[in-house]
């Protein structure tokens, strides 16, 4: 091979390589280099504007000034989807080893993360007789506990919010519960908050 096909191909691959690396996981090569639009250049012949769109990848990403800039909301403001029989609740008043009182959320936009807002009436679900309770704290291990430590737990957080020196650490009162067929609370994860 001769030295001008060894440099014509040595730029080849770069150029492919430099084309490959503009184009992220959520960007389709369309968005890669090109996906970024400038304003128009005046009729000056002058350079065009510093500022620019961020990538369409699914959800507004802040600019420099923290808003986004394709017009959507800020942060974080879609939770993943749930396995069927599983939904984010927000526990509202005090829970017995036997039932718990609880609001559905909607997702809000948050700024570290998701939020969930409570919203509608209060509901009452029976735990079922083996509900297990994953407890988390951004301050403390996780915890498993049955159904009468995880209503001593969400008694506790209730009464004194934000309590760091209960039972376990209380967090912000949403839990991710999966609810079985009957309507039984079957499984209660705790939602870590800071």
């Amino acid at each position: 091979m001769s030295a001008s096909r060894r440099l014509l191909a040595t730029a080849l691959v770069a150029t492919a390589a430099f084309g490959l690396a503009a184009c992220g996981p959520d960007n389709s090569s369309d968005q890669g280099a090109g996906g970024t639009t400038a304003t128009a250049a005046p009729a000056g012949g002058g350079a065009a504007s510093p500022t620019a769109a961020a990538p369409a990848t699914g959800t507004a990403k802040p600019a420099a000034s923290g808003k986004p800039t394709d017009g959507g909301p800020e942060g974080f403001c879609t939770s993943d989807p749930l396995p069927a029989g599983q939904k984010w609740i927000n526990v509202e008043k005090g829970t017995s080893a036997t039932a718990l009182v609880y609001k559905e959320t909607k997702d809000a936009c948050g700024v570290d993360d998701v939020a969930h807002e409570p919203t509608g009436a209060d509901k009452t679900a029976q735990f079922a007789p083996t509900v297990k309770g994953h407890l988390k704290s951004v301050v403390a291990a996780p915890k498993d506990v049955n159904a009468a430590d995880l209503a001593k737990h969400i008694n506790e957080c209730i009464a004194t919010p934000g309590n760091q020196k209960g039972f376990y650490p209380c967090s912000s009162g949403t839990y991710k519960a999966a609810i079985d067929a009957s309507g039984k609370v079957v499984e209660m994860w705790e939602r870590p908050s800071s």
